[in-house]
């Protein structure tokens, strides 16, 4: 089984899982930032599926259904010790309205978020903290990190990272010994080639968000979906270039139709096939696919029996968006 080495001797699973959309409802920017409705029963059977397939990572973040992906991930995780829990800081947010009000960098105000973030998680630690802001000004940054640093000279938590697309912040504080993730976004529309490239270079961990295209790759959706109000892909946000007016964009369609029999190489799911793309192409890769339902959470955990796409198959897929040859992983 593919692993990914962390901090303190640990390691885990080549594959995490995103907790945004089991957060359910909450605004940003006025606008629907989740998923739509989770049935939270069925959200935690999810989580206690996952662990029981082998997954033992999983990734929320402090806004996400305005705390409430941390309380649901602490319910189900409870006593778990040999699971990893990352979160995100950088936002501040109405609890009550589930509403994102802004963003915060004071490192005094982010270390209260995380005390709330301890509380809502049921644990005295948390395993590593991302940045949530992407652009963030780097001193502003190095203020939070140096922050960060005594809370794992406390051992209250075991390293952090970035959550970020761009490769001066992914490297930044190359000394930085606590400094062991940045999350980016990479999948097989957009791989962001530039970002995993500089992410190994420094010696860290790529946390692959996005690993589906928001679900595009996930093989339920096609050109007679459409997204409930309440989801944020029915959003316009300028970033959201997948889809369109509440519908997957055409642009988006084609390319899934392009590439989605060679992900099912060697009887593999689409998800499955996403998955093994990332790991082919990324070697320090720790895609973090979201979910709802124990099935598919067994999906996804399949992926770790299968592994990364063969090299032929991967030349094939580049050829098919009519992309150049295959970058070997080094």
């Amino acid at each position: 089984m593919l692993t990914r080495s962390l901090w303190h001797g640990t390691s885990v699973p080549a594959l995490g899982l995103g907790a945004w959309p089991i957060g359910g409802h909450f605004t940003f920017e006025g606008m629907a930032g989740g998923y739509g409705d989770v049935d939270e029963s069925q959200a935690i059977r999810a989580i206690q599926a996952a662990v029981d397939a082998g997954i033992r990572f999983f990734d929320t973040a402090q806004i996400y259904g305005a705390g409430h992906s941390e309380i649901l991930l602490g319910r189900a995780l409870r006593g778990r010790n040999d699971v990893r829990i990352a979160t995100k800081v950088g936002h501040r947010m109405d609890r009550q309205r589930r509403d994102v009000t802004g963003v915060t960098l004071d490192p005094a105000e982010i270390e209260i978020s995380l005390e709330a973030s301890l509380h809502r998680l049921g644990r005295d630690r948390i395993d590593l903290v991302h940045l949530h802001v992407g652009d963030a000004p780097f001193e502003a940054a190095e203020r939070i990190f140096d922050r960060l640093d005594l809370w794992v000279a406390q051992g209250r938590l075991g390293a952090w990272g970035w959550s970020t697309d761009d490769p001066a912040r992914a490297a930044f504080l190359p000394g930085r010994p606590n400094f062991r993730c940045v999350q980016l976004g990479s999948n097989v529309f957009d791989p962001n080639l530039a970002g995993l490239d500089v992410v190994r270079d420094a010696g860290r961990i790529a946390v692959i968000r996005s690993p589906l295209a928001m679900g595009l790759l996930g093989g339920r959706h096609s050109a007679a979906t459409r997204f409930d109000p309440q989801d944020i892909r029915a959003q316009s946000f300028p970033w959201l270039t997948w889809f369109q007016d509440g519908r997957i964009a055409p642009a988006a369609l084609a390319k899934l139709e392009a590439v989605q029999e060679l992900l099912r190489v060697g009887g593999r799911s689409l998800t499955q096939g996403a998955i093994g793309w990332l790991w082919a192409k990324c070697p320090v890769s720790l895609p973090i696919p979201g979910f709802k339902s124990a099935a598919q959470v067994i999906d996804l955990a399949g992926a770790l029996d299968r592994g990364p796409l063969p090299a032929d198959v991967m030349d094939e897929i580049e050829a098919a968006l009519g992309r150049g040859p295959r970058a070997p992983a080094v």
